[in-house]
Formats: C-alpha cells, structure tokens, sequence
C-alpha cells in the first residue's frame, strides 16, 4: 500500500463556505506539503479541483509532483458523463491512474440503478485511458448498493473508494462497510473518529480524529483490505473540528495531519513487508 494525502486532508487550510482564510491551500502547496511529509501520494479532490485551472497548469504541477516522487490522484463529485471525461482529460495529461467521485450532488441524486446507466458508456473511455473509476461509499447509498453497481459496471474498470466514516450517513459503521467494500476497493480513505456523548445525554456526536487516536481500528482495516489487494493507496483524511479562530483549526488540521501520517507509515511498511 501507497501512503498519501488528500485536499481534504486540510479541508479548513483550503477553505469551507464561510470560513475561507486569507491565503488558501493551493495544488502546488498541497504537493509542498505531501513531499514535506515524505508520502507517496497526493489526491486533489472535489474541494480542490484541478479541471478548473488552466491547461498549462497541470504540466507545472505534473513536474512538481515528479520531482517529489508523488504519484497524483484525481477526485471529483458527480457522475454526469461529460463532467467525467473532461476530469478523465485532466487525469491522462496528469497520468494518473485513478479517478474518484461522489455520485451525488447538490443538485443530482441518482439511484443505484440510474447510476449503472449513465456510467455505462464511460466504460470504453476509462479503459482506453487505463484509468480506474474509484467510486466512494458517501452518505446515501448502503456499502450493498455500491457493491451492485460496481458489480453490474464492471470491476474492469470501476472499483470503491472506501472511506471509513461516511457510511454512518447509510446508518452503517466501519465493520460492515470494511467486510462489504472491501474486496472492490481500489482506493482507501483513512478517517479515524471519535464517539461521544452529547453533554445532555440526547444523543451522540461523530467527530473527527487524527489516524489512531479514535476509534477505527486501523490494523484490522490495513488486513482486511491486503486480503485482496494490496496496491492501493492509503490516503489520510480528516474532519478536524473547528476552533474558535480559523487560525488555529488550519493549525490543528496540520498537527492532525502529521501525527496521523507518523502513525500509518510503520504499519504500512509492516502491511507491505
């Protein structure tokens, strides 16, 4: 497995709607800091999105990211055909070899089914390309229902972006999602998690962790996914919880950051031994 970082990794330090800071995180930045902690990968995802900046752009920072040794990894959100070959377009001139999404957006929320179909055809583009579309488990689908539609698409060419977290939207946790997505998965998202008690007792929160201080058990999340594969890359991201001063959540995000890429690189280097 390849250790890696992600735009949303420092989701704050690029900004959110209402709290953007005054220098936001760039791609070029984002690969500064992916080199600094001496990972393999660097992901640019739906907050950072590369299709937006200009041509001549991605020759830049296609030679940045050589000369730090970082492989890139494309990310959007959405599965409207055109919008994924323009982001097809971007990873070839890139040579990346992954595409991730989101299926759903503001505005479009398909059905497994509808999902199939408007996928479909892109079939014949990600293979001419040797692309993989990484489609992530977010909030809505069952970690089953992605397995139908990777199913029914094709592993040729499709495959999961498991994350670790975001199935507590489906009313599923890591377990069942691990056990189910994991023999698809093609890329993984590392996010560690806190469970606490609202301070009334009505209900819980989930909150973000740095990588081994919350309650994912990462060993067991490492082994599962080596049981079938073991050449995807292992990409870290966070939902830190803000501070009081923008300031000082970009600050927390950064410490979060390297104590959780302290934490994955043994037991990487133990998984790949």
């Amino acid at each position: 497995m390849r250790l890696g970082l992600s735009s949303y990794t420092y989701t704050w330090a690029i900004g959110v709607p209402g709290a953007v800071p005054e220098r936001p995180l760039n791609a070029a930045g984002l690969i500064e800091r992916a080199a600094a902690l001496d990972v393999e990968v660097v992901q640019f995802a739906d907050n950072l999105p590369l299709e937006r900046l200009p041509a001549k752009e991605f020759d830049r920072l296609g030679a940045q990211a050589r000369t730090a040794g970082l492989d890139i990894e494309l990310g959007t959100r959405g599965i409207d055909p055109a919008h994924l070959r323009r982001c097809l377009a971007v990873a070839r001139s890139l040579d990346c070899s992954l595409l991730r999404t989101v299926v759903d957006t503001h505005e479009h929320h398909p059905s497994p089914q509808d999902t199939v179909r408007e996928l479909r055809p892109l079939r014949e583009d990600f293979q001419r390309a040797d692309v993989t579309l990484a489609i992530e488990n977010h909030d809505r689908f069952t970690a089953a229902e992605l397995c139908s539609v990777v199913d029914a698409l094709g592993a040729d060419w499709t495959g999961v972006c498991l994350d670790t977290v975001n199935s507590f939207g489906a009313l599923e946790g890591p377990a069942i999602v691990i056990e189910t997505l994991a023999p698809l998965t093609v890329n993984l998202h590392v996010k560690d998690f806190s469970i606490t008690r609202a301070w009334h007792a009505m209900g819980f929160s989930i909150e973000g962790a740095p990588a081994g201080q919350g309650r994912l058990d990462v060993p067991a999340l490492l082994s599962a996914i080596r049981r079938y594969r073991d050449d995807v890359s292992a990409v870290v991201e966070l939902w830190t919880p803000p501070e009081d001063r923008l300031a000082d959540t970009i600050a927390k995000e950064l410490e979060w950051a390297q104590a959780s890429v302290e934490f994955l690189r043994p037991l990487l280097v133990t998984a790949n031994a």
